[in-house]
């Protein structure tokens, strides 16, 4: 008996930690990067072989259907507000006095010149319902995932490869792959601080991987984060207006 019970504890501790449910580790990165609710004011900083530019903005979001950016700098850009809700997208430009609502086409175009796509404002949500995910490797501080788009699912990559903190649950890197399966950018996650109540990383560097954006780069940094506190009512198209000051 004794040395069925030592065989039980032996067994049961040498389980390795990788056990965890993979679906369990990327619905608590993306609960952490989220939050209920989220205020933010970030610096975005575009850098190409031949020019550099600099945005500051404003960012609320609530859930995983609803986000509200505001343009502070540059004073060109200024006032310009963008609002999510579901799938739909809308930018108001203040200097022509005009609301865009833009169409599935142009979901792969840059957001305002960064490396970054107007489609990585709407699709926040998918990464959870829409992808398979497998694990591909665990050391002794990450977890390596593999993620794969499910047939017929509204995405726009076909895999994903993400490096996740193996304490916290933050992000670390993220390749995206196109249908293809070549790879077309690299998002790395850098310089982790505390946020309300959690950690997570304050520097978002995108590297494009594509021969025609060679040497370009988008870093993003978090000047201040909030989460799970109460937020203006900004998510309607009344709101794009009024907020653009």
């Amino acid at each position: 008996m004794k040395k069925f019970i030592l065989f039980i504890f032996i067994f049961l501790f040498s389980i390795p930690a990788f056990a965890m449910d993979v679906n369990t580790i990327i619905a608590k990165t993306d609960a952490l990067m989220r939050g209920k609710t989220s205020y933010g004011e970030f610096l975005i900083t575009t850098k190409t072989p031949k020019w550099e530019r600099t945005l500051k903005l404003e960012s609320w979001s609530e859930g995983t259907t609803k986000s509200f950016i505001r343009i502070n700098y540059p004073l060109k850009d200024k006032g310009t507000t963008f609002l999510k809700i579901k799938n739909d997208f809308w930018q108001y430009i203040p200097k022509i006095e005009r609301t865009i609502k833009f169409p599935p086409s142009m979901m792969l175009q840059s957001w305002m010149g960064t490396d970054f796509t107007n489609d990585d404002l709407v699709k926040e949500s998918s990464i959870v319902e829409d992808y398979t995910h497998k694990l591909l490797e665990e050391t002794q501080t990450t977890y390596i995932i593999e993620s794969n788009a499910k047939p017929n699912a509204p995405v726009v990559w076909g895999k994903l490869i993400q490096q996740i903190d193996k304490i916290y649950f933050y992000p670390i890197k993220i390749d995206y792959y196109d249908e293809d399966n070549q790879l077309v950018r690299t998002l790395i996650y850098s310089e982790v601080k505390k946020f309300t109540d959690r950690l997570i990383p304050s520097v978002w560097t995108m590297i494009p991987k594509t021969e025609d954006k060679a040497g370009n780069t988008t870093i993003v940094k978090i000047d201040s984060m909030e989460f799970n506190q109460d937020i203006p009512n900004l998510f309607t198209l009344q709101a794009l207006k009024n907020m653009a000051r």
